[in-house]
């Protein structure tokens, strides 16, 4: 990513030294919630005062812009209702300079800005930075001071910076805190190398429709914008539509966190709160709203969902012959919705636990997970597999897979999927491994192509696919190095915690029936 540097100091460097600046690298995660409003509502300010400029010039004076803003909210994107005592000064001077009941004040402030901005509503104003826990306050107005003073070292306004620059840095913070957040990070964020490699996958065209049931921050959503940004600069295009952007957040504060990130980026979009595998918020009629390109990374193998879960579905998104993928795993649960809400020609790029690809293959029972997984199969509706190096992901060392879904595959793909073992595409990186971006150009560009090479790629027609008892894993049919057995020890390692948890499942139901019996 490139770096934007600010008096010395790059963009991303100075937003997290203040994001530090309450209680240092390693607590600085925790405070998430408190930060990202702020850097939020340091943007809007200033961009509000680069637009009371402009109107100030063509009409005598910031004090008389103020007054025309404030009677058409319309000449400006977003109205800030922070009037300093001498207008010529920021509107976040207001903020800057909070001296007592600094908490108190500061939330008063975004709650009126919210209240200005229907828009708003739920997404700056959910965070009280007066708030304690058994008596003591969650950030103190000390630390609330210092914060505050370090965003303001820097101007993040139309001139200073732009959306792109800002968006990238405000990822760049989302990143930082993922590192620090251990098994929650996964409730938010998505490594940007997998993102972008899903997203160039995808190739989503001016105007497409694409969705993200799990949104967690928007970031998946964001990369498919992005993505078909840079495909039209290389095209010499300049006038096209945007992306339709849909996406739905089941955590609250997640959801608001996707929001901010689609305005820094400005970019717009709908992003719903709500559990999407119970009540999904897009419909058309009684059924499903469909999209062209649905991209997501639900979390891995969801437990709480139960038959009945299933069974109550109102939308048919979990047909005859799949359906139930068992108690232990909603992965394949996750795939059918995806699946519904494709349109007829549409395609998917869903992040999945490396298990989800070959659980239940070559055992003697049969698993309802392989059943979902064969009905996918024999209905022709997986495009490909990429097997993800370890150790990329925030909330785990496992390597993950991306499960590709097509509506419309072309003739010459007819029941074959394209297979790609990427297990060694890595760079060593502290906390976490890394894609390059060479890497990141070799997977998307092998994949697009339905490329083989040795030790990295091939095409995998369904009798293979039977004949290996529909195990989809490409570490099965890929094998990266002499000798290598067909399956990781941190695949193995993950069944066998899978099937404990499945043992477990069944001994508590069989223990209830023997109960009755007695």
């Amino acid at each position: 990513m490139a770096k934007t540097e600010l008096n010395g100091k790059s963009l991303e460097s100075w937003l997290w030294d203040a994001a530090c600046s309450i209680r240092g690298a390693k607590e600085a995660a925790k405070y998430k919630d408190f930060i990202l409003p702020l850097v939020f509502t340091k943007r809007l300010c200033d961009v509000f005062d680069d637009e009371l400029n402009r109107i100030a010039k063509e009409v005598g004076g910031r004090a008389k812009a103020f007054k025309m803003v404030k009677a058409d909210k319309k000449l400006v994107r977003f109205s800030i209702p922070l009037k300093p005592a001498d207008t010529d000064e920021p509107v976040w001077s207001v903020i800057r300079i909070l001296a007592d009941k600094i908490g108190e004040q500061l939330t008063d402030h975004l709650r009126a800005i919210a209240k200005e901005n229907p828009k708003l509503e739920g997404i700056i104003d959910r965070v009280d930075f007066n708030a304690t826990t058994h008596g003591q306050r969650d950030i103190s107005d000390d630390r609330l001071s210092a914060l505050i003073e370090q965003i303001s070292l820097k101007r993040l306004g139309l001139n200073d910076v732009e959306p792109d620059i800002i968006g990238r840095s405000y990822e760049y913070l989302i990143r930082k805190f993922a590192e620090g957040s251990g098994q929650s990070a996964g409730e938010f964020y998505t490594p940007k190398e997998v993102g972008t490699i899903m997203a160039k996958i995808m190739e989503p065209a001016p105007g497409m429709e694409v969705y993200d049931p799990c949104c967690g921050s928007g970031g998946l959503l964001i990369k498919c914008q992005i993505a078909l940004d840079e495909q039209m600069d290389l095209r010499s295009r300049k006038n096209y539509a945007p992306l339709k952007i849909y996406g739905q957040e089941y955590i609250a504060m997640t959801w608001a966190m996707a929001n901010m990130n689609m305005i820094i980026h400005d970019m717009e979009g709908v992003i719903e709160i709500g559990d999407t595998f119970k009540n999904p918020k897009f419909r058309v009629r009684n059924g499903l709203q469909t999209f062209d390109r649905v991209i997501a990374n639900p979390m891995w193998n969801q437990d709480w969902f139960t038959e009945k879960d299933y069974d109550a579905d109102e939308f048919g998104r979990f047909p005859k012959g799949a359906g139930f993928p068992g108690k232990s795993s909603a992965d394949w649960g996750w795939a059918q919705h995806i699946l519904a809400s494709l349109n007829y020609k549409g395609r998917a790029a869903v992040v999945l636990d490396t298990g989800a690809a070959s659980r239940g293959s070559g055992s003697a029972n049969i698993t309802k997970e392989k059943q979902v997984r064969q009905w996918f199969v024999d209905n022709d509706l997986i495009e490909g597999v990429i097997y993800l190096p370890e150790n990329l992901f925030y909330n785990t060392t496992a390597p993950g897979i991306i499960l590709f879904l097509n509506k419309k595959k072309p003739a010459a793909r007819k029941d074959k999927i394209f297979l790609l073992n990427a297990n060694r595409e890595f760079e060593k990186g502290d906390p976490k491994n890394y894609i390059t971006d060479e890497g990141i150009a070799r997977i998307a560009e092998t994949f697009k192509e339905w490329r083989e090479e040795d030790k990295f790629s091939c095409i995998v027609d369904k009798e293979a696919l039977v004949k290996n008892d529909y195990n989809i894993s490409p570490s099965r049919y890929i094998h990266t190095s002499e000798g290598e057995e067909y399956r990781t020890l941190v695949e193995i390692l993950a069944d066998f915690e899978f099937l404990e948890k499945e043992i477990s499942t069944t001994d508590r139901t069989l223990n209830k029936i023997l109960n009755k019996l007695i």
